[in-house]
């Protein structure tokens, strides 16, 4: 996919404050420090649109950013290792699982894991959850410049293993300073907002009947 126009549209506390345009949104998930911002950049060809902190947990509202008036990534907070309370953890959870499942315009999450490391507890309950609700994932193994490739096919072993990866759920190993991945990880965006448009239009062709 070429990229030639995004932007950063709001940082969302609620239902209230999503975009009501209905443009398709692939959602991010994963730890604090798994590189979600990095790998935003690196697919809309930004340096800095999505910021990067070396503090975790510093985003705590889904962030929208649309590409091409054709679609949003929407950054959820991380997860794991944010230093905040126990009563925010929870409000961040409610709303994520809250859109999870009931946000129409959710075409695909991108579970984002560390490639160098086991999936954690907590990706294995996010993996666990959004398969038990048949919600569309990727999951998206990103700093893989940063091991041998050698290492690679060990690694993706391990990750599968450990979610307990379904065969229908794809694995794309991904490099925000190389860009390794990026191609392929838009050919799945594309073809999931593709699958579920016609699903959708199959829905209304059935009730039309």
């Amino acid at each position: 996919m070429k990229v030639t126009k995004s932007e950063f549209v709001i940082g969302a506390v609620g239902p209230d404050q999503y975009p009501g345009d209905g443009l398709p949104e692939i959602a991010l998930a994963g730890r604090s420090n798994v590189g979600k911002s990095s790998l935003i950049n690196k697919m809309i060809n930004r340096k800095n649109l999505a910021r990067t902190s070396s503090t975790p947990g510093k985003t705590q509202q889904l962030n929208y950013y649309v590409v091409n008036d054709e679609l949003y990534l929407v950054d959820f907070p991380g997860y794991g290792f944010a230093k905040v309370s126990k009563t925010q953890r929870l409000a961040w959870g409610n709303m994520i699982e809250k859109y999870l499942l009931e946000r129409v315009t959710l075409k695909l999450l991108l579970l984002v894991v560390d490639l160098r490391h086991p999936p954690s507890k907590d990706d294995m309950i996010m993996y666990d959850w959004v398969s038990h609700y048949d919600i569309p994932v990727c999951v998206v193994a990103t700093k893989a410049d940063k091991i041998p490739r050698s290492r690679w096919a060990k690694q993706i072993k391990q990750m599968r293993q450990c979610l307990g990866l379904r065969i229908d759920h794809p694995l794309v190993l991904f490099s925000s300073d190389t860009g390794l991945g990026k191609d392929e990880l838009w050919g799945i965006i594309k073809a999931n907002m593709i699958a579920t448009e016609e699903d959708d239009e199959d829905e209304v062709l059935t009730e039309g009947q």
